[in-house]
C-alpha cells in the first residue's frame, strides 16, 4: 500500500472506522407540480440553490445532490435530509418539484439534453441512448489504495442483486406498470459500460480494462464507466452505484449503512487472506436482471456460488454478514430496524404500485412527492424510521 500515508496505512491496518468516510449522491426528476410531467428546469434550480452542491445531469429534467464527506451514518442521515430539503426549496422557487424516483412516471419533452459540450458529445456518439432519464443513488466509501479497492470490488459483486432488490423504485413508465420493480436498471443496462464490474486481478487490470473501453469507443471518458461498482477517477473512494434513488431519506441512509459495512467487512476479509468468490459476469448480470424484475417479491439470485436465495433471505444474510462492522460502528440497531421496516412496508416500487392501483398515475406522483420529503420535518439530529 505504498500510495497511502503512514496515518492512512495505520488506520486501514487497524481497520479504524474513521478511515471509512462516506459520501452520497442522489439524482431526482424535476416535475411540474400542476401536471406531474417532467420540466426542463435543472439549470434554474441549480442557480436558485447556493448553499448546497447541485450537479446538472444528462437531461434538463434531472438534478443531483451531493453530501459532504461524512464520518458516520448519523452524519449521512443529516446531510441527505438537508440536501433533500434544499432541493425541494430551490425547485419550489422555480415552479418545479423534485421526485425521488428511478425513472419519471411520464417521459420528458423533446430536446431535454443538457446543453454542455460533454453532454452534446454523448448525444452525438450514443444517439437515442442519451434520451433516457434514470435516477440512481451513488455511495462513495473511502478506500484510498487502488489495489485494495479493486479487491473490495470483487468482494462486493455477489451482494449487488440484494442491494438492487432493496432499493428498487421505478416500476412505472409512461403511466403504466412495466412489470419490473426497477425499470431504471433495464434502461441503464443499455449503456455499453453498464452492469456488474469485471472480476479484477489488480488496479492495473482495472485501468487496462477502462482504457480498452475508451479505445473501442464505448466511453468518452472515465466518468462514463457505469459499472455498478467503480473506482472514482478523482476521489480516493470506491463508488457503489447499482441502486435506484431510494424513495425516502431513511432508505438512502439504510443503503449507505449497508454499503459502508460491506466495504469494512471486505477489507477485514482481505486482511485475513480471504479471496472473493469469482462469480461470472453472465451469471451476475442475470441475477441483477432478476432483482430488477422482481425486487423484494421472490427474486432468486446467488449470494455465493454454492447456492441461491430469494431477495428477503439474501438481505437477511447480508445483514448477518456485516453485523460485526455495524455493531462496531454503533449502526446495527438502526440498520436492522430500517431494513425490517422496508421489508414489512415495502420499498419505493411496492409503494408506487399500491398508489397506481389506488388512484392511477396522478396518485403515484402524489405518493412520491410525499415520500421524497418523508422525515424531513423531523429533527435532523435524529435518524427516524
Amino acid at each position: 500500500m505504498a500510495s497511502l500515508s503512514i496515518d492512512q496505512r495505520d488506520r486501514l491496518h487497524r481497520n479504524d472506522l474513521r478511515a471509512y468516510t462516506v459520501g452520497v449522491e442522489e439524482e431526482f426528476v424535476l416535475i411540474d407540480p400542476a401536471t406531474g410531467r417532467p420540466c426542463l428546469t435543472s439549470t434554474t434550480v441549480a442557480e436558485a440553490e447556493t448553499d448546497s452542491e447541485l450537479q446538472l445531469e444528462l437531461s434538463r429534467c434531472q438534478i443531483e445532490t451531493c453530501t459532504p464527506v461524512c464520518a458516520s451514518i448519523d452524519a449521512v442521515h443529516r446531510e441527505v435530509r438537508r440536501a433533500r430539503v434544499a432541493i425541494v426549496d430551490a425547485a419550489a422557487r422555480t415552479g418545479s418539484r423534485p421526485l425521488a424516483v428511478g425513472v419519471p412516471i411520464w417521459g420528458p419533452p423533446a430536446g431535454s439534453i443538457t446543453d454542455t459540450p460533454r453532454y452534446r458529445r454523448m448525444a452525438d456518439r450514443f444517439g437515442a441512448l442519451a434520451d433516457q432519464v434514470t435516477c440512481g443513488c451513488h455511495v462513495h466509501v473511502c478506500v484510498p489504495d487502488r489495489d485494495l479497492a479493486v479487491q473490495v470490488s470483487n468482494h462486493l459483486r455477489r451482494w449487488l442483486p440484494a442491494l438492487l432488490a432493496l432499493t428498487a423504485n421505478s416500476p412505472i413508465a409512461e403511466g403504466i406498470d412495466t412489470g419490473y420493480a426497477s425499470w431504471r436498471r433495464v434502461m441503464w443496462a443499455r449503456w455499453p459500460s453498464a452492469g456488474p464490474p469485471p472480476f479484477f486481478r489488480s488496479a492495473a487490470h482495472y485501468d487496462d480494462t477502462v482504457a480498452g473501453l475508451a479505445e473501442d469507443g464505448q466511453i468518452l471518458d472515465t466518468a462514463m464507466v457505469y459499472w455498478d461498482v467503480r473506482l472514482s477517477d478523482h476521489l480516493p473512494t470506491i463508488e457503489i452505484r447499482i441502486s435506484d434513488v431510494p424513495a425516502t431519506v431513511v432508505e438512502t441512509t439504510l443503503l449507505a449503512s449497508l454499503v459502508r459495512a460491506l466495504v469494512i467487512t471486505s477489507v477485514t476479509a482481505i486482511g485475513r487472506g480471504h479471496l472473493a468468490v469469482a462469480i461470472g459476469r453472465t451469471h451476475l448480470r442475470s441475477a441483477c436482471r432478476n432483482a430488477a424484475r422482481y425486487g423484494l417479491s421472490g427474486t432468486r439470485f446467488p449470494t455465493a456460488m454454492a447456492g441461491r436465495r430469494d431477495s428477503r433471505r439474501a438481505l437477511a444474510q447480508l445483514l448477518c454478514h456485516v453485523r460485526p462492522a455495524l455493531e462496531e460502528s454503533g449502526d446495527y440497531e438502526f440498520t436492522r430496524d430500517a431494513l425490517a421496516t422496508v421489508l414489512a412496508s415495502g420499498n419505493g416500487a411496492v409503494r408506487q404500485r399500491g398508489a397506481l392501483l389506488a388512484g392511477g398515475p396522478a396518485n403515484v406522483i402524489a405518493e412520491l412527492s410525499r415520500l421524497t420529503v418523508e422525515g424531513c420535518e423531523a429533527d435532523n439530529s435524529q435518524r427516524t424510521r
